[in-house]
């Protein structure tokens, strides 16, 4: 199955990830790629979409896959499971703790409903870290803080 890229335009990864949800049928897969050319905005790939492209879409090259948004299992991690339950119910090939390595599989996970791991060559690796009462979350917020939102 090949991929297919697209680009809308979105100025981030808020944007496209919102498009993406929206499609219906879902794609197998569907991932955002930073593009800088011809500006910087959000580029989408998508793997076994049936559906139509809406207008003004145009195709993008989007390199290797990126930060996935859908894929297999996605729609099963939410609230709380192990890192063993997250890759027994999903695409997601490694759990890895920011700066420590491999998660441990017995470790809880709060999903807090929004998970977004990367691709690493063929592996979709999701990067956590620790938080209050001994559990991980994922590296990625749903809303993030901007850089400079307190100095700006």
């Amino acid at each position: 199955m090949s991929a297919v890229g697209v680009s809308l335009g979105h100025r981030d990864v808020g944007a496209a990830d919102h498009w993406i949800l929206l499609l219906d049928p879902a794609p197998l897969l569907a991932c955002t790629h930073l593009v800088r050319a011809p500006f910087p905005h959000v580029a989408i790939s998508l793997v076994g979409f049936t559906g139509e492209m809406p207008a003004g879409a145009e195709a993008a090259t989007t390199g290797d896959l990126g930060r996935a948004v859908v894929f297999a299992g996605s729609s099963e991690l939410t609230g709380t499971l192990t890192v063993g339950e997250v890759l027994d119910r999903s695409a997601i090939d490694r759990v890895e703790v920011l700066g420590a390595g491999p998660a441990d599989p017995a470790t809880e996970l709060d999903t807090r409903d929004f998970v977004r791991p990367q691709f690493r060559g063929s592996d979709l690796v999701l990067v956590t870290m620790p938080a209050v009462g001994g559990v991980l979350v994922p590296f990625e917020t749903r809303d993030p803080t901007p850089c400079c939102a307190d100095h700006a």
